[in-house]
């Protein structure tokens, strides 16, 4: 699709010839649009200052687009395509819905950086001052911290630990230093990994200080930024993280998504609920509470977990590219919409 949208009427177009203006109609046409699309001027206010009716002012306006007077053209940068995004929205029921062009050479790359770079200006509008910001573990939540240029003043809470702790200074304990220091707000990290080996590890790290501090302001937050995997090597760091005998044993449940260590099949129900007893991460029912949910994943080989990921009622908003959005949009569409935040595990709710 062209960064160039237009949208234009000519009288042909209704199967009848049209018809002929005169010279003053011509102008008096000319001069209403400019008054209406180019200095912004009520249709009452034209309509007082040519003397006529506003109706009279409203099908002179709605004549000068169909004799082609007039040309509206919709534009949006290169690099978004407006056209798949809204059907996107509308197809999921998402509140909103950005797709990314995707180079033809990584149109099967997961998550190019560009999505991040967007998803940072996406959270720019979402986010206002007083809001708590919650950052998941993920590479593109990690590539959108380093895109971060302004945030309104908030706080910013890590709601997973860390894939390895060896890597917390380069992924989301830094990137949520990042957000905050954008924001000018206070940081709460999660210093910890996101997979421990039993339950009881894990619920004795929880208990401690700092990562307790963070839990508790899982409740509070009001914007939240995850990411999207599929099940399998490279594209799901819980995956990578389990042993062959644990990736064989969720398979066999007909994982087909994991998004902050919570795993789904394709209808969106998730599946292998022991494996939260042993992570560190936001519980699924906080995440649906929170009011804003923003997915950021892209590429072929994703869109199927992100379809499942929508129909989990989970997520709200969805940054992606236009590789995955075109298997999104033939896919068929949910039972309910993204927003309405259903749990497709409830009775009565699929």
């Amino acid at each position: 699709m062209n960064s160039s949208e237009e949208i234009a009427v000519s009288g042909m177009s209704a199967g009848r010839p049209a018809l002929r203006m005169g010279p003053a109609e011509l102008v008096q046409a000319a001069a209403m649009a400019r008054r209406f699309y180019l200095e912004g001027k009520s249709k009452i206010q034209i309509a007082e200052e040519f003397g006529v009716s506003r109706f009279k002012v409203a099908r002179v306006l709605e004549t000068a687009l169909e004799r082609d007077l007039v040309r509206i053209e919709i534009r949006v940068p290169a690099e978004l395509d407006a056209e798949r995004s809204d059907a996107l929205r509308a197809r999921f029921g998402l509140r909103h819905a950005v797709v990314v062009e995707s180079p033809a050479e990584e149109e099967e790359s997961p998550d190019p950086e560009s999505l991040g770079e967007v998803a940072a200006d996406l959270l720019g509008e979402l986010v206002t001052e007083g809001d708590v910001l919650g950052l998941a573990w993920g590479r593109s939540t990690i590539h959108m911290a380093a895109a971060l240029d302004k945030l309104p003043p908030c706080t910013v809470v890590q709601l997973t630990g860390v894939y390895d702790a060896g890597t917390a200074e380069r992924g989301s304990v830094e990137a949520v230093r990042r957000a905050a220091q954008v924001a000018g707000g206070e940081a709460h990290p999660i210093y910890a990994p996101m997979l421990l080996p039993d339950p009881a590890t894990a619920a004795a790290l929880r208990n401690q200080t700092g990562i307790a501090r963070a839990f508790e302001h899982f409740d509070k937050v009001t914007v939240a930024a995850v990411s999207i995997g599929s099940w399998e090597p490279g594209i799901s760091t819980v995956h990578d993280m389990l042993s062959e005998e644990e990736r064989a044993h969720y398979a066999s449940l007909g994982v087909a998504a994991e998004m902050s260590a919570h795993l789904f099949d394709a209808e969106g129900r998730r599946v292998g609920r022991d494996l939260g007893e042993r992570c560190i991460t936001v519980e699924a029912d906080r995440l649906r509470r929170i009011p804003e949910v923003v997915a950021i994943a892209g590429g072929g080989r994703k869109a199927p977990a992100i379809d499942a990921v929508l129909r989990s009622g989970l997520v709200t908003s969805l940054v992606t590219d236009t590789a995955a959005a075109d298997q999104l949009l033939a896919a068929a569409p949910p039972p309910l919409p993204a927003l309405d935040r259903a749990d497709p595990d409830e009775p009565g709710d699929a």
